[in-house]
């Protein structure tokens, strides 16, 4: 097998979202093809969450959700939708860590001129929304504690998104979506750990602490099995827990702990990280996230509870910055960044192109629905009324970023087709191989053998025909 020819070196006229690189596509594909099953299971848990928490049976749903369990002298005795929020989270952030570190080490945020992009793009759609609902609640006399709720981005969710109206979405407009998600997750995890974060135990942060590093030093020794870190993890998880930092942040700091890197002279194919984030993502992806959709999204939508969403100004902000505000920041600061780097767009791509997936960043179902949470922790009639724009905003980013993708669809479908393209059949897309000269050959040489046969199929069916033009 070839190998495939190395990606431009960024320079004066570095393309913006331009094509991937070889392993880096085969890592994107890989990866979001486990994200857009989740996706799937997760739009599936929020409408059955929506069902049973909208229909006769109401109670039964909200005696589950409140229902606690957990030893309580160890201070988890929590609800279900409390175990879902701090426990299974923790699950997606640590798969989170792993994104983020292998992106830092091995991905495109390990170049300064490559991470400049979707660093920028995400700071940017982070900000924006996060500025739109601050001046809505100032104008209209609202709380400003869930400045934060409009900033996040549900891969998972926009991707269930491109699966359920069937684009085909080029590979390069992939990557970019699910770098720009990697770079919003931490982010959120910043926004958690900061200001969200009160009533310190420093005993309880101090065991926390030392478990990780303890974690830390057995990852460097080399020591293997799971029945070691299992357990370590959850004594770090429910330490963490108590000393008042949001529980997730154990999460994202073990994954950010797991070694990203190959070791080539240990014949080593797939880093340590990468083969834990093979066998954790199914689980986050296709159980955590879901479970915590089904506990978190079954809030009353009627009739006027959804009109309360576009007249309050905590729940306008909110809907205004996942719709307006993500798609203006991430359009902005793509623009913004190509603009002052002397980038070019791809000539494969428009800058509509890149407006639609801003758009699509606006779904920010999974994040936002637990910042929500938090920062409206002592009003449930508040929380659960933001959770319904969390809901609405997502809806109609989905809705607008369908309509703006599907235009521009059969150009997609062009693209991806020219990236599948194996003519030679060696499991390389051809598109990589067009500069090296042995594919040339085999090309040629799969062109002589199909003539061949051509004209042996002519002397056949030319033999044939003189046959039944002689006489009887």
């Amino acid at each position: 097998m070839s190998a495939p020819s190395p990606s431009p070196a960024p320079g004066r006229n570095r393309k913006v979202l331009g094509r991937l690189s070889l392993p880096e596509r085969t890592f994107v594909t890989d990866a979001l093809r486990t994200e857009t099953v989740g996706g799937v299971l997760l739009l599936a848990a929020a409408i059955a969450a929506l069902i049973w928490a909208n229909t006769p049976i109401r109670e039964s749903y909200e005696s589950v959700r409140d229902f606690h369990v957990g030893p309580a002298s160890l201070g988890l005795d929590l609800s279900i939708e409390h175990w879902a929020a701090d426990g299974l989270l923790a699950v997606f952030f640590f798969v989170a860590g792993i994104e983020l570190k292998r992106e830092m080490v091995a991905g495109d945020l390990r170049d300064p001129r490559a991470a400049a992009l979707p660093v920028v793009a995400a700071l940017c759609g982070m900000a924006v929304p996060a500025l739109v609902y601050t001046l809505v609640n100032v104008t209209g006399g609202g709380s400003l504690d869930g400045w934060a709720v409009p900033t996040a981005t549900d891969i998972a969710f926009a991707l269930a998104v491109l699966a359920v109206i069937g684009t085909s979405l080029p590979s390069a407009l992939r990557a970019f979506l699910l770098t720009l998600a990697v770079v919003d997750d931490l982010f959120a995890i910043l926004i958690i750990a900061v200001f969200f974060t009160e009533n310190l135990n420093f005993a309880a942060l101090g065991g926390a602490a030392a478990g990780l590093a303890v974690f830390w030093l057995l990852l460097r020794k080399g020591v293997h099995g799971w029945y070691v870190y299992v357990p370590l993890a959850l004594v770090i998880w429910g330490l963490m827990y108590n000393s008042g930092v949001h529980a997730t942040i154990a999460g994202v700091a073990m994954g950010l702990m797991l070694r990203c890197t190959t070791r080539k002279d240990e014949g080593e194919r797939r880093s340590p990280g990468e083969r834990v984030e093979h066998l954790v993502r199914p689980l986050s992806a296709g159980l955590a996230v879901p479970l915590f959709a089904l506990f978190s999204a079954g809030v009353a939508v009627s009739g006027g509870a959804l009109g309360e969403v576009f007249t309050q100004p905590e729940t306008l902000g909110v809907v205004l910055g996942l719709v307006v505000g993500k798609a203006v920041g991430i359009f902005g600061g793509t623009w913004l960044t190509a603009r002052f780097t002397r980038a070019s767009l791809s000539d494969d791509l428009a800058w509509p192109d890149v407006f639609a997936v801003s758009s699509l960043a606006g779904i920010g179902f999974t994040v936002s629905l637990l910042i929500g949470e938090l920062a409206f922790a002592g009003d449930k009639a508040l929380t659960d009324e933001v959770k319904a724009a969390v809901l609405m905003g997502s809806l109609i980013a989905a809705a607008l970023s369908a309509v703006l993708l599907k235009v521009r669809n059969a150009k997609y479908r062009r693209l991806w087709e020219d990236e599948e393209r194996d003519d030679d059949l060696d499991g390389i897309p051809d598109i990589y191989e067009q500069d090296n000269p042995a594919y040339h050959l085999r090309m040629a040489e799969i062109h002589e053998r199909k003539a061949a046969e051509h004209r042996r199929l002519a002397e056949v069916t030319g033999g044939a025909s003189e046959e039944n033009d002689g006489p009887a």
